[in-house]
């Protein structure tokens, strides 16, 4: 099977795939719903651990130093990507419900995905050292941007974003991350020596945060809010975010004047959203009969992307110019 099509074989859409019909057939309601969140919340600081052992210091301060790529990237992801957000939320608004239409919202204002920022470069024969550099940047960016500039669009009064929820993201986000930094130094060769069984716990962790969502999405009658109509509407939008994120990065690398390898390092770090963030801080921003909804974008988003990026990679290695 050709390159373009190995992205049928990515572990993480059957996981995001069987957390969200998980949700739709056995959901964690009423008793149940907040052990649930209590062990999402474990997951998520596990998570962020780990991701703070595995983002070398050393790659962080070669981001900052490289403000010419960085800064831009910075840019583009909280300020064009966030502003498309904000419009089709608009345009969403009259056809959706509207927790649904603020999760496009949501989704323009989250950071990066770092492995597929990565593979997808790699896959276009890109700069891979900028697309590390610059997604994993983006990524820590993301846990203080995400939140208050979400706020700032006017997604405030549907999220929780008074002192618990900075406390929150303070205890299950940060503080963890920190840690991680803290003791990199040891522990990093030990997480990157089993780093195929740490790509699991993301992918394990973002299923968990999905399912409790998606639970009390269901709780609330995501089901009978839906129908064929409002998916076939749903998807639509999504597509159009995409090809816009993909054709506004690839044009803004082009005014910047970057090397083609550093401009397909800036496309997959730019368009690429993560649900990694997304999913465990949508747990925590939002109440769980209203994070269901919201992520709904976000995860059809995150699987379009990885059909659109492979091919897409795939015709830009091809380009040597």
């Amino acid at each position: 099977m050709s390159q373009r099509f190995a992205l049928f074989a990515d572990p993480m859409i059957a996981v995001l795939v069987i957390a969200t019909l998980a949700g739709f057939i056995l959901p964690a309601t009423g008793e149940a719903r907040e052990p649930a969140q209590w062990v999402t919340n474990v997951a998520i600081f596990a998570l962020f651990l780990v991701n703070g052992i595995r983002v070398a210091r050393a790659e962080i301060a070669k981001g900052v130093i490289n403000w010419r790529f960085f800064l831009p990237l910075m840019l583009f992801v909280f300020g064009a990507m966030a502003l498309m957000g904000l419009g089709l939320s608009i345009i969403a608004a009259a056809i959706l419900p509207p927790m649904v239409a603020i999760g496009f919202l949501y989704l323009g204002t989250l950071p990066s995905t770092i492995q597929s920022a990565i593979s997808y470069t790699t896959l276009a024969q890109g700069n891979v050292a900028l697309s590390v550099v610059g997604a994993a940047l983006i990524n820590i960016a993301g846990v203080f941007v995400t939140a208050p500039l979400f706020a700032a669009l006017g997604g405030g009064a549907l999220a929780q974003l008074g002192t618990d929820a900075i406390v929150r993201i303070g205890l299950i986000l940060i503080l963890p991350f920190a840690i991680g930094q803290a003791i990199q130094g040891w522990a990093r060769p030990w997480v990157l020596d089993r780093k195929a069984k740490v790509v699991w716990l993301d992918r394990i962790v973002i299923g968990i945060a999905v399912y409790v969502a998606f639970s009390g999405a269901v709780e609330q009658g995501i089901g009978s809010m839906f129908g064929l109509a409002g998916w076939t509407a749903l998807l639509a939008l999504v597509l159009v975010f995409l090809a816009l994120a993909n054709a506004s990065a690839w044009f803004a690398s082009g005014v910047l004047r970057y090397p083609l390898a550093d401009r397909k390092a800036f496309l997959f770090a730019a368009s690429q959203k993560s649900v990694a963030i997304g999913a465990p801080l949508a747990a925590i921003l939002f109440a769980p009969e209203v994070a269901g909804f919201v992520i709904a974008p976000v995860l059809l988003y995150h699987l379009l992307q990885l059909v659109i990026a492979a091919p897409l990679a795939s015709l830009l290695a091809s380009r040597t110019d």
